[in-house]
């Protein structure tokens, strides 16, 4: 395949254009050359939009495709087809599936089912067995078959002492642990976060304080072992607080934000809209700002789509009944850049999307001649109305339907295929 990008605007802070507006030539799946102007060969596809920038493919850390077991919600493919259309070329599959991914048989099934696809599907593997935080699971033999690292996503951090030998057990072979950071004991069943709107709409709530307890405890933990870390989820100003004094301890600590906790506060649940339910939970406009410096900072290393489906009968209850979760893969972008517009510089959003994860992962890449083409195209100012003709999930729980956002992805690169929205 032949394909000619017309005068983009190159944004790969390790790359040498960074910046610079380029044609930009890929050939079978490589970049074979990048110059100020490049003539098409023959039956090349040329791709010239207004304002074109290219960066290296978005990788999400957080994304549940519910296959096997929830194929009703999503399934890898139409996963991959909604990860595509929101700009990424690389997501890590949550291991809450049924069975749960934790064991090489399941590893290998992600790995099997989605080989061929535009998108590059990472299994995470259960970080306990069954992810109910009582024995590790074998994580050495998943590690081994492809499994990028462990976690029990959805559910909160396990017990301290599991913490600790996960963390001393991984670091043998390098492993990667990821947190989802709650104390259950104090969240208890809140539906949202507590404060003055929870109040005023009689909705039992979890206090700051289950994320900032789990947030210090793992740290402690961290820096006994030794070891390395990865926070999903992060959401309140004290979590980024935290890390910020860890990173500068020079503790190995990474972390990453959902993209709709950088634009959407606690007021959005007024109207017991179910979409709005989601864990981490909708925190105040402080805690937004605070995540906004922290991503501006470098504090915070990514963001993450969060992606969680859920059919209508899931949603479609009272709000204390209602599923936790919104889809996520198709919005992400557009919802991080609508919050971080005139607040972070686009190259510094475009890191915690697509550079900062390959380094947490390992998975590298760059924009130069001789590399893969693993791109993904966007128009940071482009102002546009999501509708629902855009979700390509199965899944359709989201509150951004007739949302008008700032910054749309045209398509992604990868695996030596091509993908453009309309």
């Amino acid at each position: 395949m032949e394909i000619i990008l017309r005068s983009a605007r190159i944004v790969n802070t390790d790359s040498p254009f960074h910046l610079q507006v380029k044609d930009i030539h890929i050939s079978n799946g490589k970049i074979k050359k990048i110059a100020t102007r490049i003539d098409a060969p023959k039956n090349a596809k040329e791709i010239k939009q207004e304002n074109l920038h290219v960066s290296l493919g978005f990788v999400c850390l957080n994304t549940f495709l519910a296959d096997p077991g929830y194929e009703y919600k999503e399934t890898i493919e139409s996963g991959c087809a909604a990860a595509a259309a929101g700009g990424f070329t690389h997501i890590c599959a949550m291991p809450n599936t049924q069975p749960v991914a934790q064991t090489k048989a399941q590893i290998e099934y992600v790995l099997r089912k989605s080989a061929g696809q535009t998108v590059s599907v990472h299994p995470v593997g259960a970080l306990t067995n069954n992810c109910e935080g009582k024995e590790l699971s074998e994580m050495y033999d998943m590690h081994h078959t492809g499994a990028i690292a462990f976690t029990d996503g959805l559910h909160a951090s396990p017990p301290a002492g599991l913490v600790e030998r996960a963390m001393l057990y991984a670091k043998a072979f390098d492993g990667l642990i990821m947190l989802h950071p709650e104390d259950k004991s104090i969240s208890k069943n809140g539906v949202m976060h507590e404060g003055v709107t929870s109040t005023k709409l009689g909705l039992p709530a979890a206090p700051a304080i289950a994320e900032e307890i789990a947030v210090n405890r793992d740290l402690y933990v961290l820096e006994y072992t030794q070891s390395k870390l990865h926070f999903l989820d992060i959401s309140l100003k004290r979590s980024v607080e935290l890390i910020r004094a860890a990173k500068k301890k020079g503790l190995e600590i990474t972390c990453s934000v959902n993209a709709y906790n950088l634009l959407l506060d606690e007021t959005s649940v007024g109207n017991y809209q179910t979409n709005y339910k989601v864990n981490p939970h909708l925190r105040s406009r402080e805690d937004i700002a605070a995540l906004t410096k922290g991503i501006a900072d470098g504090t915070i290393d990514t963001i993450t789509s969060a992606h969680q489906p859920h059919e209508e009968d899931g949603k479609k209850l009272e709000f204390d009944k209602a599923e936790f979760g919104m889809i996520g893969l198709e919005t992400c972008f557009a919802v991080a850049n609508t919050a971080l517009q005139d607040k972070v510089e686009t190259t510094q959003t475009i890191k915690t999307l697509a550079e900062n994860p390959r380094t947490i992962l390992g998975i590298g890449g760059a924009i130069a001649e001789g590399e893969p083409a693993d791109l993904t195209l966007f128009n940071p100012t482009l102002e546009w109305i999501f509708e629902e003709k855009h979700i390509r999930s199965k899944s359709k729980n989201t509150p951004f339907v007739g949302y008008r956002f700032t910054g749309k992805v045209v398509g992604i690169i990868h695996n030596n295929q091509l993908q453009l929205n309309p």
